[in-house]
């Protein structure tokens, strides 16, 4: 999502607690040096008094979530954010250059789902939520930038201030202070929450309650500022159109052959996949808060939905994540796929991911028992 630098300022110094609970299921906190992370936000129930209860209880057994209107948090002002609201405008508009027959190409097609898969899949779901909000596995710090620049080219804004966001959905989930609940409303909970400013997003207490632990991190600090992750975002769309214009030129023996090819890459590879990625990626917080089936009983809306479990990799099976947000897999039954948990247990077979959350029945029980003391 489109915005404007998120931090401008340099982070309070006043220290944050670490997690006591969750934080030991699988690995000590020694083993992360970044786990800096505020009580209650790794397993999505801090000081609400949200419980669970005993592991993988039976589905006639699970006590509901019960629906409640609820009114948009206190911080979210009438305001239009403009930068976001105009983004979306106008990539929703160029992607419909897409239904231009001169621009189609089935490579074109490919490549939305090719690219949603290395951007979507492994920037957003792998890097940014698993390893980075939730700390469900380690890699080396070469591997964690390269990631987070894929996120990065999903144009769903710098690291730290989606992390920040999601910590705190899971702190405060479907309770009015959720930032993207849509108890509120459908839309507000897929996009209109990015559409009203929020006076808290982007405040000194803000970053340094929820995302202190990225921003210690350079890296992470200089993409917030001066709209670095707009420019990373347009340059790597750069390579898309140059690739296509050279293959095709090559294929064709023409110039205009290559200017062809190289548009169809352009809006297929990155206008349409953007804009694909965007809506998966929202359709967690709306469509699995709403519509889906429920292996974990906890006291939120989360669901599991095969359509957005499917599309988006594994980040679907919503209430398997609640209810141990910790752990790298998200699918938990043997039919719940989960292709970026399956590439999270390549880089561990090859030895570059390390200290990886696996999902078993002790961690479970841990983590709800943890859920349930909060």
């Amino acid at each position: 999502m489109l915005g404007k630098s998120a931090m401008a300022h340099k982070m309070p110094t006043k220290s944050i607690s670490d997690c006591a609970t969750a934080m030991s299921l699988a690995t000590s906190t020694d083993t992360l040096p970044h786990s800096l992370i505020p009580p209650g936000i790794e397993i999505g129930r801090g000081g609400n008094g949200k419980s669970g209860s005993e592991f993988d209880p039976p589905a006639e057994n699970l006590k509901l979530y019960k629906p409640t209107r609820l009114s948009r948090p206190v911080s979210v002002t009438r305001q239009i954010h403009w930068p976001y609201l105009s983004g979306f405008i106008a990539l929703h508009l160029l992607a419909l250059l897409a239904f231009v027959p001169w621009l189609f190409s089935w490579t074109g097609v490919v490549s939305v789902f090719v690219g949603n898969y290395i951007f979507g899949s492994l920037g957003i779901n792998l890097c940014y939520h698993r390893l980075l909000t939730h700390r469900g596995l380690t890699v080396p710090k070469w591997l964690e930038h390269s990631l987070a620049l894929l996120g990065v080219c999903c144009l769903q804004d710098a690291p730290a201030r989606w992390i920040a966001i999601h910590r705190m959905h899971h702190q405060h989930s479907d309770e009015q202070p959720d930032p993207h609940t849509p108890w509120v409303d459908f839309f507000w909970g897929h996009m209109g929450w990015l559409i009203y400013q929020n006076k808290y997003f982007g405040t000194a207490d803000f970053y340094d309650r929820y995302a202190r632990d990225i921003l210690k991190d350079p890296f992470y600090f200089g993409l917030e500022r001066n709209l670095m992750y707009l420019w990373v975002y347009l340059a790597h769309a750069v390579p898309f159109y140059f690739a296509g214009l050279g293959i095709g030129w090559w294929l064709t023996g023409e110039l205009s052959g290559g200017v062809q090819f190289g548009a169809s890459l352009l809006v297929w590879g990155v206008i349409v996949r953007t804009v694909y990625v965007w809506h998966i990626t929202w359709a967690v917080n709306s469509v699995t808060h709403l519509w889906g089936y429920r292996n974990y009983e906890v006291s939120d809306s989360s669901r599991n939905n095969w359509v957005i479990g499917l599309t988006n990799n594994g980040e679907g099976w919503h209430n398997n994540h609640h209810a141990s947000p910790r752990c790298a897999a998200h699918g938990h039954k043997w039919w719940e796929l989960d292709l970026t948990y399956a590439f999270i247990v390549l880089l561990e077979k090859i030895g570059i991911a390390k200290n990886v959350v696996h999902p078993s029945r002790e961690t479970m029980r841990i983590e709800l028992t943890s859920i349930a003391d909060n």
